[in-house]
């Protein structure tokens, strides 16, 4: 048992009747987060420096699912349509990813990464993965692993929340 202050925190100063493994993980959730935020922002600025940071998670999903309808991509990051235009828009100018007719629906228009887009993403993706495996070289395998595991089951638990939730932007 904690001792607790006047003021309802425990001597460590969390708040009384809090979990400190919760208090644990929700430190190093921030720091990984903000992290991962500057992160982004640098592998935008490598694929192109007027990329947008958020714009770098479109060319992830489109190199990795394939051509889509923007408002599959709205959707999928939780975002308006006229967000997902202007980053589109954004991109397509910049002449990573491009625009044209859905084969299943001549009405409706796939966005894909274009081959420029492709390689200029490929490469920044490479040199990433190959910093992961140099900062997780002294890691056992199984470890790594292990991390892989808990972090896709925390993101499968975020889908199915944001989907009874509506979703928040990435």
């Amino acid at each position: 048992m904690h001792n607790t202050g006047a003021d309802g925190m425990t001597a460590d100063g969390a708040p009384n009747g809090v979990d400190h493994e919760f208090l644990a993980l929700e430190r190093e959730l921030a720091v990984f987060l903000r992290r991962a935020r500057a992160s982004s922002g640098e592998l935008a600025r490598e694929v192109h420096p007027d990329l947008e940071p958020a714009a770098y998670g479109l060319l992830v999903r489109l190199a990795d699912a394939g051509a889509q309808r923007a408002t599959d991509l709205a959707g999928f990051f939780g975002v308006g349509k006229a967000t997902m235009s202007r980053q589109l828009h954004a991109l397509e100018g910049l002449g990573l990813v491009a625009r044209e007719p859905d084969p299943a629906d001549g009405r409706a228009v796939l966005v894909r990464i274009t081959d420029e887009g492709r390689e200029r993403f490929t490469r920044v993706r490479t040199a990433r993965r190959a910093q992961y495996a140099r900062r997780l070289a002294a890691w056992d395998r199984t470890e790594v692993a292990e991390l892989a595991r808990l972090l896709h089951q925390l993101n499968a638990g975020q889908e199915g929340q944001e989907g009874q939730e509506g979703g928040d932007a990435p």
